[in-house]
């Protein structure tokens, strides 16, 4: 195991482990204890009871937080004629079609986020070995497969995360930055906790939400009270 810096020990001595804090005062620690040199992101972590193996327990999806993330997503667009139209209307960083499949398939990566209208898919699946496990593809799941391409970047735009469980039964999800106010961050912080409680599979069983945690980029993590939401 890694050896935790100075900075680390010295932040994670702040947490008493044994406790389960409130949402604010869970918040308000992971921010006192940053010692990161720049704006870190917040981030909350959710063990879930449910097995990622089964098909219906495979939670995937996207959530709009109300204060956004503190990041300013590039997104880039497949489609084509009125539909690339469209999306440059709306403000997509890139937009295009055969082209970028072929400037992607060359190393190129400066975007966040991928949308794509369904016709377009056939020609973006080419890429499939390579934005599959970068968490790029599109997905009709997390409503970046869409004819509305509009909404779609206006909403990425607005703060828009996805999350999906992994192998472990976890999810992670950011809720904003350092810099941003307690309130906010706990706004963000209920808003992905709502979301997590209605996607809850109908064939999970026993205890759905068996920890949740809150973090900064390198700080330590603080246990939250589920009964504090």
């Amino acid at each position: 195991m890694a050896k935790k810096s100075k900075q680390y020990q010295t932040a994670a001595k702040q947490v008493d482990v044994t406790k389960a804090y409130s949402v604010e005062e869970a918040v308000a620690l992971v921010k006192s204890i940053d010692f990161a040199k720049f704006d870190a992101t917040v981030e909350v972590a959710y063990r879930l009871g449910v097995d990622p193996k089964k098909a219906d327990q495979q939670i995937r999806g996207a959530v709009v937080l109300p204060n956004g993330t503190g990041k300013t997503q590039r997104v880039l667009v497949f489609a084509k004629g009125d539909k690339a139209k469209e999306a440059e209307a709306a403000g997509a960083d890139y937009v295009g079609e055969s082209d970028l499949v072929q400037k992607i398939s060359g190393g190129w990566f400066d975007f966040d986020v991928i949308v794509a209208t369904p016709d377009m898919m056939a020609e973006v699946g080419r890429l499939g070995r390579v934005l599959g496990p970068k968490g790029l593809m599109p997905n009709p799941k997390t409503g970046t497969v869409t004819m509305d391409v509009t909404k779609a970047i206006n909403e990425i735009k607005a703060g828009k995360v996805t999350y999906r469980v992994d192998k472990a039964g976890n999810v992670q999800a950011p809720i904003g930055k350092v810099s941003f106010d307690d309130a906010k961050l706990v706004e963000n912080f209920k808003t992905i906790n709502d979301t997590m409680l209605k996607v809850k599979p109908s064939s999970a069983k026993g205890q759905y939400i068996k920890n949740i945690t809150v973090t900064t980029t390198f700080g330590p993590g603080v246990k939250v009270d589920q009964g504090s939401f």
